[in-house]
């Protein structure tokens, strides 16, 4: 692969490791015979299934995406296939590939959701940018958003669909609400208590009262009430007034402390 289709693949192979996602490379690195795609042929697979390229389309790539699932799920070592296209594929031509599977494992990746753009977002955001993450934020009005600062580590999403969001988002993440009140706050925080083990952390901006609130929705939506313990609102550490700033470093502290206490429960 050389050329454009190698920088398109690049740039893929990046947008994966960014994204959170465990993925495998697959390539072809020999054939015999006749063989749907030429040597060096690539794809990547994540447990999604197909993330770009093809080595062959057909009844061979289904085969090799499968076999690199397999690797996601077993966390399987790196390794090579020799795969007959008649007797192990069932395909007609009689050809004999080789491919090399490469397992590549996102390293604790720090991830924050940020559902709103509104004043403490605005301070909120700009202290995330010093740390060592990568931050997505959503909102649905685009001048708030325009607001945010540039920054390589700062994505934003234009949506009026934020719940839509959630299930998009990097296991692992760090998800963060404060849009621009309950009925906006509401169906963000349903469908991330739905899956709440898919994530690192879970705080809604507000009061106590808020929470009670919250609790009393969530509960209609169906969610479990041993669940209820399971984010935070009011969020953010015990300290500082109830301007934008402080709440910002508050919150920020919390995910801090969160995130280095999963860490060293993993050591």
């Amino acid at each position: 692969m050389t050329g454009p289709n190698f920088e398109n693949f690049l740039s893929a192979f990046k947008r994966l490791q960014e994204s959170g996602k465990n993925f495998v490379a697959v390539t072809l690195v020999k054939q015999v015979g006749s063989s749907p795609q030429d040597v060096g042929a690539k794809a990547l697979v994540s447990a999604d299934g197909l993330e770009f390229g093809t080595v062959g389309g057909g009844k061979v790539e289904n085969a090799a995406i499968l076999e690199a699932q397999r690797m996601i799920r077993e966390d399987h070592k790196n390794h090579f296939v020799d795969w007959n296209l008649q007797k192990d594929i069932g395909m007609t031509c009689g050809g004999v590939v080789s491919f090399f599977f490469e397992l590549h494992k996102t390293q604790n990746p720090f991830h924050i959701a940020v559902f709103g753009a509104g004043h403490i977002a605005q301070e909120f955001v700009r202290l995330l940018l010093f740390l060592d993450c990568k931050v997505t934020c959503y909102d649905q009005r685009a001048e708030w958003l325009e607001r945010l600062p540039k920054s390589s580590k700062l994505t934003t999403v234009l949506t009026d669909k934020m719940a839509d969001e959630v299930a998009k988002l990097p296991d692992n993440s760090y998800v963060t609400l404060m849009t621009m009140g309950h009925g906006t706050d509401l169906p963000v925080l349903v469908e991330t208590m739905k899956s709440r083990s898919r994530f690192s952390y879970v705080g809604n901006i507000g009061s106590e009262q808020k929470r009670k609130r919250l609790e009393n929705d969530l509960k209609d939506a169906g969610i479990a009430a041993d669940q209820m313990s399971q984010f935070y609102c009011p969020m953010g550490e015990q300290f500082g007034g109830n301007n934008p700033a402080e709440i910002s470093f508050s919150i920020v502290a919390q995910l801090l402390r969160t995130r280095d206490a999963l860490m060293n429960s993993k050591n």
